[in-house]
């Protein structure tokens, strides 16, 4: 159970260290004393979202620390997953600067927020007044009923299931995703490897193509200098051509070798030139016969050029690129395969998980049905003491689709007044009918979790007289067993506690102060003559606040 609460610098607290007890704390004051910022500590050392603005004004930090005792194993066994070694106190702190930033500790070893969250929730259960509107949202009500049918276990077991058979459908349309892109790139590899074969290019071809081309493109301007070449070595009707004038100057020459040595050399030579100029001629001649124009070549040879220059501009550019891509694209295509097998055997999966989730989830539903009628029952009970004789609680169920939850969704309905048909909670029931509906529910549940400190903020908003008397008697039985701290209005909760806390705020010089203190009888005599009679305390409103406590205090007796 919480022990001790100590809180600095907190809003208009100053200094206050809130010592706690088993049983029923009852925390009362004027509106405006403070009494939400006990609470709002509470919240910051639970590890609740807390604003810079918290730090009071003028302090460089706020510090809340609370003393936990007795703490169940099911702490323990989280504190030793943190790596935080359980002791006899669990003492939690929370720091936070005026700038926003802050510290958070577990017996003196800092941890995050989000594990002071984790520890709080099995520490404390908050209910403020404004916790009733979850009954106002059918979509949380589903939750209610499966923390009263004590079902964890067969619905982790379902949402196991669920989630099994969630992966599976992602598996299938995964790989159906993953099939509707494999045929788009087969058809996209297709179409490459198909364009390119039907070209069928060699390396280097498109080089030689383009060589020949250019050959056969000029071979008559060619073919007339090659002509007039042969001519000019080899001569016509009119010259005899350069052959025929070597071999003239030949012989002019050879006579005179025996009379002039010199000539010898020269004589060779000519010789030479000329058998030279008659072997480049006959080359000429052979050269000059191919180049004659073949139109059948010359338009194979021109489409073929086409066909290479097509195929380098949309997949080159070089032929040598066109090749590769070619290659690669091919052995792609051998190498892609299809999941027809795979996507059978998930398809085969899905069909045994929806058959045991949608089993899983007729089980559960059977479960909450069976629930709903006790929890009608007790939530009945439990408001017919709460002064609500009349009323009526329905859960209404329908079924859908397979989700999360499981198949069903439901809502509470009520019927506070006789001859009513149950309508749903958030049309019909009034603020005080809610208060006591929750309350109902928080009892309801309270045998079903093992959180040892309950507190109730202001639960008794929107009711008065018996009925309020009524909600007091409720939280006193709940105190027998679970740590209640309740903060009211009214006197008729106040007069059952077993610790009664004072919040009153007063005036330091310029500051506003709150303080806090706990009452002893007297003290607590005078406070709910307050409650009763507000500023006009009289004899008669103290001997009234005096004869209810002690009545309440010969029932505990």
């Amino acid at each position: 159970m919480l022990k001790e609460l100590y809180i600095e610098n907190l809003a208009v607290l100053e200094r206050a260290t809130v010592a706690l007890g088993p049983g029923m704390n009852v925390f009362s004051g004027e509106t405006g004393a403070g009494k939400s910022i006990l609470i709002g500590g509470i919240n910051a050392v639970l590890g609740q979202r807390v604003s810079r603005d918290i730090v009071r004004a003028g302090a460089e930090k706020a510090y809340i620390s609370a003393v936990f005792e007795e703490v169940s194993d099911e702490v323990r066994d989280k504190l030793s997953a943190l790596g935080i070694e359980p002791e006899d106190e669990l003492i939690i702190s929370r720091e936070i600067t005026a700038d926003g930033r802050g510290t958070a500790r577990i017996n003196s070893r800092a941890v995050s927020v989000s594990a002071l969250r984790e520890i709080g929730g099995l520490l404390i259960n908050i209910h403020g007044q404004h916790d009733s509107q979850v009954l106002m949202d059918p979509a949380r009500h589903l939750g209610i009923l499966d923390g009263y049918a004590e079902d964890g276990e067969t619905v982790a077991d379902y949402q196991k299931s669920f989630k099994q058979l969630q992966d599976c459908a992602k598996s299938i349309s995964k790989l159906r995703q993953a099939e509707r892109e494999k045929a788009e790139r087969t058809a996209y590899l297709n179409a490459i490897v198909g364009d390119i074969s039907a070209v069928n290019p060699e390396k280097g071809e498109d080089e030689a193509v383009e060589e020949r081309f250019k050959v056969l493109d000029n071979a008559v301007e060619l073919s007339e200098a090659l002509r007039n070449a042969v001519t000019l070595l080899t001569g016509d009707d009119e010259s005899g051509g350069a052959s025929a004038e070597t071999a003239s100057a030949y012989s002019e020459l050879s006579g005179g070798e025996s009379l002039l040595p010199e000539l010898k050399p020269l004589c060779e030579r000519l010789s030479t030139v000329g058998i030279e100029i008659g072997d480049i001629s006959d080359e000429l001649s052979r050269i000059l016969e191919s180049l004659e124009v073949d139109s059948g070549e010359y338009a194979r040879l021109s489409a073929r050029r086409e066909e290479l220059t097509r195929i380098k501009r949309r997949y080159g550019p070089s032929l040598d690129d066109v090749i590769a891509l070619w290659e690669k694209s091919a052995e792609e295509l051998e190498k892609i395969t299809g999941s027809e097998l795979e996507l059978e055997k998930l398809l085969q999966k899905k069909d045994e998980l929806l058959a045991e989730v949608s089993k899983k989830a007729e089980n559960l539903g059977k479960i909450r049905r069976a629930a709903a009628e006790r929890f009608e029952r007790q939530v009945e009970d439990e408001l017919r003491f709460l002064n609500m004789p009349d009323v009526r609680i329905k859960v209404e169920f329908e079924r859908g689709k397979l989700t999360q939850s499981g198949m069903d969704t439901l809502e509470f309905l009520i019927s506070a007044n006789r001859g009513e048909e149950p309508k749903p909670m958030a049309k019909i029931a009034s603020g005080g009918e809610l208060s006591r509906i929750m309350l109902a529910l928080k009892c309801v549940l309270a045998g079903r979790d093992d959180i040892p400190t309950l507190i109730f903020d202001e639960i008794d908003s929107g009711v008065s007289g018996r009925a309020a008397q009524k909600i007091g008697i409720k939280l006193r039985e709940i105190s027998r067993r679970r740590q209640v701290i309740c903060v009211t209005h009214l006197a008729q909760l106040a007069i059952f506690a077993d610790e009664h806390i004072l919040i009153e705020k007063k005036t330091s010089g310029d500051r506003t102060v709150t303080e806090i203190k706990s009452l002893d009888f007297e003290g607590r005599k005078y406070e709910i003559a307050r409650i009763l009679g507000g500023d006009n305390i009289t004899e008669t409103v103290l001997k009234d606040a005096e004869e209810q406590l002690l009545s309440v205090r010969k029932e505990q007796v």
